[in-house]
């Protein structure tokens, strides 16, 4: 005979369902781990109570990533804002764990509700509540209970945990951390600890196979740990988290040697483990640990960078803004130039260097001038070839210090391409690659152009990879292309003569601009998924000026400024979770207004 736990039956709605089940209007089944309770488009006939278990709600937009929306808990509904308003599912509802659900029939709930007014009114409040939150771009439901499993023998990894729960504590959260001692306590006290406090860390180390089991089958969000200057056991068993994968939940972290002065051999470790994100921890680095701790915690600040020729110097002022009002920058993205900046970002490389860099590689001589006979492009783009490997040589996406993408647009498939893995190098030529500008780049029977053909301002890719923060520079405003900018020079000779001809000749503009147009949709889509919009005035900056560096970099440093001046509380906190002791002081709050 299933019952509910005592801290969740004394309320309308389990009440409710308490009744339908003596009546026999409701029915309570098992929901394995990984098993989808509901789908988009599937009719919303029934409203569900989750009595254990855990259950993730995700989303997918056609042409776009999957986002993990949040988990649902015990004690909550699902599917009651479709069902009260008779639509269809919108989104993908999986169970997380083995569960426990109740399923109540539209009708009856209906009728139900006329007999006890306090069950509407506890499920208005709900969804008030989610709408609320969802406006205001805080997540619903954020994972709070995370796994981590050490994948080979060695220095045990509680330490570590422990110093990342001293980093959420600092967070203002409350967090234990439990191990394999915990292994026999009873199902009632697992719920009672993750009901106790904000955040549950389990650990369990190399040996503790049991535990590990359990441990896999309990958590939101799974990481596996593992050292970074190892290579990869042979065999890294799943340990009953083949849900979590299934859903992209699984994620690694390697821990570096102090001093590394790059990661190594980190694609290795992503084919072992088949992990959707993968983070580095420096032993000793207090500035990694707080990294994760934000991640854990939804405060992590994603970066995007758009496409926009040379206007995309204004991201080396927006970085440089950013850092110095104290903004960390734990995820970075772009597409086209917006890339060529992210990926110095993730390569380390602090202000100075960055300016450095740039300046040589786009400053100091056209990147667009080694003109060719145009069969399928305008340039040899051996020059920009040449640059790539000065500056990233190969280095690997997965050796980079932070968590990277960038996007190209996949001619073959009609689809943007999504680059996580493999050469750097490899993916920012193909982010780069301006449709008869540079030459495609090919790969595995596709053809790779420009990211901003199909995806120049990426943030809702941001959006869909961490559920912090997002911080989006779009350099797509300003002055588009006009009549001048691609009339044919009065003499070809003084036009060569004057060096205008570096620039690329006029169907450069055109190309340029016709590729970085974004389609009003998708624009409108990244810009709701970013927190803070940065949109540099750049009038004044022509699209293939390389030599505006200087004013493109003011320009992007002042709107940041500005931007940030613009907020009531920190970056980091726009879509900060209240903590367990916070929402109490405000119930005795209201109380006490009351």
């Amino acid at each position: 005979m299933h019952t509910l736990p005592d801290s969740i039956a004394d309320t309308a709605l389990a009440r409710l369902f308490g009744r339908g089940r003596r009546d026999g209007d409701v029915t309570w089944f098992s929901l394995p781990g990984g098993a989808k309770l509901y789908v988009p488009g599937e009719a919303s006939d029934q409203l569900y109570f989750l009595g254990a278990g855990r259950l993730g709600v995700f989303r997918r937009e056609e042409g776009q990533e999957q986002q993990f929306l949040g988990v649902i808990r015990p004690g909550e509904p699902a599917g009651e804002m479709a069902m009260i308003a008779g639509t269809p599912h919108s989104a993908h509802v999986v169970a997380l764990r083995d569960s426990e659900i109740l399923a109540m029939p539209r009708d009856v709930f209906f009728d139900a509700a006329e007999d006890d007014p306090a069950v509407m009114l506890e499920l208005a409040k709900l969804m008030i509540l989610r709408v609320r939150q969802a406006a205001t771009q805080v997540s619903v439901g954020d994972p709070s209970v995370f796994g981590f499993i050490a994948v080979e023998g060695g220095d045990p990894i509680r330490p570590l945990i422990d110093d990342l729960a001293e980093a959420i504590e600092a967070l203002g959260y409350s967090v234990t951390v439990e191990g394999g001692e915990s292994l026999t306590a009873p199902t009632e006290w697992f719920s009672e600890v993750e009901r106790e406090h904000d955040f549950v860390l389990y650990v369990a180390e190399a040996g503790e196979t049991a535990w590990k089991h359990l441990v896999g089958r309990q958590v939101d969000r799974l990481f596996r740990v593992g050292r970074g200057d190892h290579a990869p056991p042979a065999v890294i068993p799943s340990y009953a988290s083949g849900p979590l994968q299934s859903q992209q939940l699984v994620d690694l972290i390697l821990i570096q040697p102090a001093g590394q002065p790059h990661p190594v051999g980190s694609e290795l470790w992503l084919d072992a483990t088949e992990t959707a994100r993968l983070f580095h921890l420096r032993d000793g680095a207090a500035a990694d640990l707080q990294r994760l701790a934000r991640v854990l915690t939804g405060q992590a600040v994603g970066l995007v960078l758009s496409g926009g020729g040379a206007r995309a110097y204004a991201h080396v002022g927006a970085i440089k803004a950013l850092r110095e009002r104290g903004v960390p920058i734990d995820f970075v993205g772009g597409s086209s130039m917006g890339a060529i900046i992210a990926g110095g970002l993730a390569m380390g490389w602090d202000d100075a260097e960055l300016d450095r860099r740039i300046r040589k590689a786009f400053v100091d001589s056209s990147p667009l001038d080694d003109i060719a006979f145009p069969i399928v492009a305008m340039i040899h783009g051996a020059k920009v070839w040449t640059r790539l490997d000065e500056h990233f040589g190969d280095t690997q996406i997965a050796d980079l210090w932070l968590p990277f993408f960038c996007v190209s647009s996949n001619l073959t498939s009609g689809t943007y391409h999504l680059h996580r893995r493999g050469g750097l190098r490899d993916a920012l030529r193909a982010s780069i690659s301006l449709p008869g500008v540079l030459p495609p780049v090919t790969e595995g029977g596709s053809v790779l152009v420009d990211g901003a053909v199909m995806k120049n301002f990426p943030a809702d890719i941001m959006r869909a990879v961490q559920l912090g923060p997002v911080v989006g520079v779009d350099v797509t405003r300003g002055r588009s292309i006009t009549a001048e900018d691609v009339q044919r020079p009065a003499s070809l000779w003084r036009w060569f003569w004057s060096g205008d001809w570096r620039k690329g000749p006029p169907i450069v503009a055109l190309l340029m601009r016709a590729a970085t147009v974004t389609v009003g949709r998708d624009l409108a889509a990244s810009r709701e998924a970013s927190d803070v919009l940065i949109t540099p005035k750049l009038d004044r900056v022509d699209i293939r000026d390389w030599k505006a560096f200087d004013q493109a970099v003011e320009a992007g440093y002042v709107a940041t400024l500005k931007a940030l001046d613009g907020l009531d509380r920190p970056v980091t906190a726009l879509r900060r979770r209240s903590s367990l002791a916070e929402t109490a002081r405000r119930g005795l709050s209201a109380v006490g207004r009351g």
